[in-house]
């Protein structure tokens, strides 16, 4: 086999084991959306955040004893946040992404950090995230998260 016929062979194999990557593209708009709904709570663009909730959406927070349920008071927990933290950065670790139609979730773990109340904050925890496709794009519809010490 001369150079380039290896060479051609060579570039085949590379897309073949690229191309279960690029079949992925709705897990990565799920990872794509949850990070921009950090990315609005860092900037404190509560609109920004607004956008990827859907109506309905409910939540168990890491200290929450009952449902939370409504975009509106997500919304309002959100923006009373924004006026207690500053400096707020959260990483996502090891998230794997499932989806079934229009319906997705990930797991993941979290690390995030901050100010608050003039002093540091560091977390750490496990969530859940369940999206639904609505319009061709992800809205989150619920989420668990559970702290880990």
């Amino acid at each position: 086999m001369g150079s380039t016929s290896k060479s051609v062979a060579f570039a085949i194999v590379i897309l073949a084991l690229a191309t279960p990557l690029a079949a992925q593209p709705a897990e990565q708009e799920v990872i794509a959306t949850l990070e921009a709904m950090w990315a609005a709570i860092e900037g404190g663009d509560i609109e920004a955040y607004a956008r990827h909730i859907h109506p309905e959406f409910t939540q168990f927070g890491e200290n929450d004893v009952y449902l939370a349920s409504g975009k509106e008071p997500e919304l309002r927990a959100i923006g009373d946040y924004l006026t207690r933290a500053r400096d707020v950065h959260t990483e996502m670790h090891q998230p794997a992404v499932t989806i079934r139609g229009d319906v997705a979730w990930i797991t993941y773990y979290w690390t995030d950090s901050g100010w608050s109340g003039g002093e540091r904050f560091t977390s750490r925890g496990k969530s859940t995230r369940i999206f639904v496709r609505e319009d061709g794009r992800w809205l989150a519809i619920h989420g668990h998260y559970t702290g880990v010490p």
